[in-house]
């Protein structure tokens, strides 16, 4: 609530409550390693593919949608990977993001928000990140040797 009176209707709650805003990013598993972009807007650096969940559409939907307007690869999820809700993840504004893991074949071309997209290894990550996603990529590649999930409070 924001301080301002409030007649307790659902309405007058919702108008004045503050929800962090919803996201979705990809790890998209190709032949040779991961596809990253590299950021054409603030914040710079390089970054898993993903963006804002449009309303009314599902967060896998969302995960597909942006992945194929950042690459052009036609991805197919294989599992939700994990949440990250640290308010500070992202220097715009409070958001979460729904992280995926998918596969695709093809090479990945930079598109929409993206100036560039390539394929990385762990032994090869561009620099810098963006957001936190080099958190992201550091569980991600321990899930991948020792099949340990992140932490919850991620």
């Amino acid at each position: 609530m924001t301080g301002r009176a409030c007649d307790g209707s659902v309405t007058s709650v919702l108008d004045n409550h503050r929800n962090p805003v919803l996201t979705v990013d990809a790890i998209i598993e190709v032949p040779g390693g991961i596809v990253l972009i590299r950021r054409r807007n603030p914040p710079p650096g390089w970054a898993l593919p993903g963006g804002f969940v449009d309303y009314g559409e599902t967060v896998a939907a969302a995960a597909v949608r942006e992945a194929r307007e950042e690459t052009g690869l036609e991805v197919a999820l294989t599992e939700l990977f994990h949440v990250y809700s640290d308010p500070q993840r992202d220097p715009r504004q409070h958001t979460v993001a729904t992280v995926f893991i998918g596969t695709a074949a093809g090479v990945p071309v930079g598109g929409d928000d993206a100036a560039e997209a390539a394929v990385f290894t762990a032994e090869s990550l561009p620099s810098p990140l963006a957001f936190d996603h080099a958190l992201i990529l550091d569980d991600y590649f321990i899930y991948k040797r020792t099949g340990r999930r992140p932490p919850y409070a991620r």
